[in-house]
């Protein structure tokens, strides 16, 4: 793998030299010896200019083959086309294959999309429409229109014969779908079923009547989902029985690259990809999150200060504060990672199972954390009531902090909140304000039942 990273960072020190001389001969040959994905990679980190320059030096083929590698959602797609010509354009999207120029069309925004729409072809133009129709981040969206269909009532040799006309333009073929002549989907077919049986054998003889089918209209988390359950390279979308599109594993992929980054976001209440904007937008982003926490965190604030009397009689409490907020948003944390993981992969376990499991969880983490706090406080304060008040109420924050943290996702979802989006910054403030009250309240107690 080194060897490989060392190699393209040669090949593009050499890139940046021809592309600089304006060498396209040389530039060309090494440039094509890339594969797809690094030559998406180097063109989409050149500046506007040179993007044109290198646009200009290869066909549409060319572009198109390069441009189905790019992932679409890493990249600013407005600026990636506005080097091309609207003629150009719709020429690189008719030879592109279909789910990969459908969804980077969707990324333009609708002004964009109107100086190139008019160029696009009949077929593409009736792609863009279809696709208008459904949710962003549903199947309907990820779906393309290139896949081989053939009739149930032809012959083994005829549906051969389909995929050697069809295999040119189509991305992936490893299964071969049957429908009727209303284009309902009726079955699949492996090459294997089609290798093994007589030339003169029916389709609707040896396909698979069994198919695993999603809807258009159904998240794309699913999709990724059922392709990963079934190991699947392509999964047919079916609308009331119709075959409408075909989903490939290529677009699963950055389905899954997406959602773990949407998650990873919302654990932080930020953007991950961040650092890939410009400050400020990034600054701007982050701020309604921090702002939000910065008002829920004066929440904490007014209940510290509600017991400075109790501060007042024993200061030494205002020592342990932050030990008990922190290790109750940890433990917090933890469930809500935890809980976040089992929804993503559609596990839903029932309410008072899911309490149990938690209640037992919390309870037990908490009685050794409590315990050892317990232990430490007493040796280093000399003070066996401190002691007690300290580590029950870590004990306390633990176990309520975990069980908020397993079921604040699941409310959430209840009410259609993405809880991956704004899960973690409210646990983690929620979880300082009820260890708060809970660490008071108990040491509170003990202060005036147990010390003088």
């Amino acid at each position: 793998m080194e060897k490989q990273h060392q190699r393209i960072n040669e090949h593009i020190a050499q890139l940046n030299q021809f592309l600089e001389k304006g060498v396209a001969a040389d530039f060309l040959k090494l440039f094509l010896d890339l594969h797809p994905y690094e030559q998406g990679q180097f063109y989409t980190n050149l500046d506007s200019a040179q993007q044109q320059q290198v646009s200009t030096w290869l066909t549409v083929e060319q572009l198109a083959h390069m441009f189905n590698d790019i992932n679409f959602s890493q990249v600013d797609v407005a600026a990636l086309v506005k080097v091309l010509s609207p003629k150009r354009l719709a020429a690189v999207v008719d030879a592109m294959y279909s789910d990969n120029s459908g969804q980077m069309l969707t990324y333009l925004d609708p002004e964009t999309l109107a100086q190139y729409e008019p160029w696009l072809s009949a077929t593409d133009s009736q792609m863009l429409e279809q696709l208008a129709q459904y949710p962003e981040e549903s199947a309907g969206a990820l779906m393309g229109g290139d896949f081989i269909a053939v009739p149930a009532d032809i012959t083994v040799t005829d549906a051969m014969q389909a995929i050697k006309e069809a295999a040119l333009h189509i991305e992936l073929f490893q299964y071969i779908y049957v429908i009727d002549h209303a284009g309902d989907l009726l079955g699949v077919l492996s090459f294997r079923a089609l290798i093994l049986n007589e030339p003169d054998t029916k389709v609707h003889e040896v396909m698979n009547q069994h198919v695993i089918t999603v809807e258009p209209t159904v998240d794309q988390e699913v999709v990724a989902h059922v392709m990963a359950d079934y190991n699947f390279v392509a999964l047919p979308v079916v609308e009331s029985g119709h075959l409408v599109g075909v989903i490939t594993i290529d677009d699963i992929v950055h389905v899954i690259d997406e959602e773990a980054t949407q998650d990873y976001s919302g654990l932080a209440g930020t953007d991950v990809d961040a650092p890939q904007q410009n400050p400020f937008y990034a600054a701007l982003k982050r701020l309604p999150w921090l702002i939000g926490l910065i008002f829920l965190g004066l929440g904490t604030s007014t209940i510290i200060d509600g017991y400075d009397d109790l501060i007042a009689k024993a200061s030494v409490l205002a020592v342990f504060v932050s030990l008990i907020t922190g290790t109750g948003g940890n433990a917090g944390t933890q469930s809500l990672a935890v809980a976040i993981r089992r929804l993503s992969l559609g596990e839903r376990p029932k309410l008072l199972r899911a309490f149990i499991t938690e209640l037992l969880i919390g309870t037990t983490v908490g009685a050794i954390a409590g315990t050892t706090i317990f232990l430490v406080v007493w040796l280093w304060k000399g003070d066996f009531i401190l002691g007690m008040a300290v580590g029950l109420a870590m004990a306390m924050a633990i176990l309520i902090a975990n069980i908020a943290g397993a079921f604040i996702p699941r409310i959430m979802n209840h009410f259609g909140i993405d809880p991956a989006v704004a899960s973690g910054p409210f646990i983690t403030t929620m979880s300082d304000l009820t260890s708060v009250i809970i660490y008071f309240t108990i040491a509170g107690m003990f202060i005036t039942h147990f010390m003088n």
